[in-house]
């Protein structure tokens, strides 16, 4: 493997906000990570990048809610990818707050190297926050759901 193929993975890592990347090629064996402080850049042109706090503010529950939550369970993304709520852009979403879902039944779809995996829920359940927004990048066990 050489400079302008390493340049190349890591270039992939930064455009695709990827937190990691393992290439195996004969007997070499490349692991690029990447924090969210991190810029690849060759050293010459670093630059500093200010980061700006986002403030977060919650939804708050509806006053009728009746949502126990010792009882709530997440369900958690089984990869990295993009996530999709919906099977195509002007769809409406697989799921919703409120809304029952059943074990089995597709709840999203996360975009992975090019690939649609639709994500079916493990357990049935009642949807009480959906945690994750449209076109937002997971990582492998975010929670995206959960369910009462």
């Amino acid at each position: 493997m050489n400079v302008r193929q390493i340049k190349e993975l890591a270039k992939i890592v930064r455009e695709n906000g990827l937190s990691a990347l393992e290439v195996s090629e004969n007997d070499t064996k490349i692991r690029i990570e990447c924090t969210a402080q991190c810029i690849v850049q060759a050293p010459s042109a670093l630059q500093q990048v200010a980061v700006q706090p986002v403030a977060v503010q919650p939804v708050p529950a509806p006053a009728d809610s009746n949502v126990d939550f010792n009882k709530v369970r997440e369900l958690k993304s089984q990869m990295v990818g993009v996530f999709y709520a919906a099977p195509a852009p002007d769809a409406k979403p697989f799921v919703a707050v409120g809304q029952r879902v059943r074990k089995g039944e597709v709840v999203c779809i996360i975009e992975a190297m090019k690939l649609m995996n639709e994500i079916v829920s493990d357990f049935d359940g009642e949807v009480v926050d959906v945690c994750v927004k449209n076109g937002d990048v997971v990582e492998y066990g975010q929670t995206l759901f959960k369910l009462c």
